[in-house]
């Protein structure tokens, strides 16, 4: 399955919603990709288990399921997530693209990827149909919670 949305952050044209700079989107997908319990309130536990210079391992807990996957950061507009096939989990991806379209305008390319053949992603359609849902909703409420931090000043301080 691939599945990818766009969802704009500043629009000049509407004075109701608060614009947020390059740099304090990048922190909050940042801050997303290492506290994404801020993000996720059903998540149990997220811990990063070592850090390079392009990214950390990580395994986050939702009950008993443990899920471990790879953060990739390409500073200032790409994060990915790369989860490795373990278990019932199939091979899949998450790459959050921050893109610019002129000087005021910017948005977030969300982009799903999974190992599933064609076989199986027509054996999959209608749960992938909720899924695609799903994500879409997750990353709205992703924005929301960014909102929401920049307002309160949590995304201007440089992350440690």
């Amino acid at each position: 399955m691939k599945f990818e949305h766009l969802i704009e952050i500043n629009d000049p044209l509407n004075p109701l919603i608060d614009s947020l700079t390059h740099e304090q989107l990048w922190r909050g997908l940042v801050l997303r990709a290492e506290s994404p319990k801020l993000f996720v309130p059903h998540l149990d536990e997220c811990r990063i288990l070592e850090r390079t210079d392009k990214g950390f391992k990580r395994t986050q807990r939702y009950g008993e399921l443990v899920i471990e996957d790879m953060v990739v950061l390409e500073y200032p507009d790409r994060i990915r997530y790369e989860v490795a096939p373990q278990g019932d989990i199939s091979k899949s991806s998450l790459t959050m693209t921050i893109e610019s379209h002129g000087t005021e305008r910017l948005y977030v390319r969300f982009e799903y990827e999974d190992a599933h053949n064609a076989l199986e992603d027509e054996a999959n359609k209608m749960y992938d149909e909720f899924r695609r849902s799903a994500y879409q909703e997750s990353d709205i409420d992703t924005i929301r919670v960014l909102r929401s931090l920049a307002e309160a000043g949590r995304l201007d301080a440089t992350l440690n």
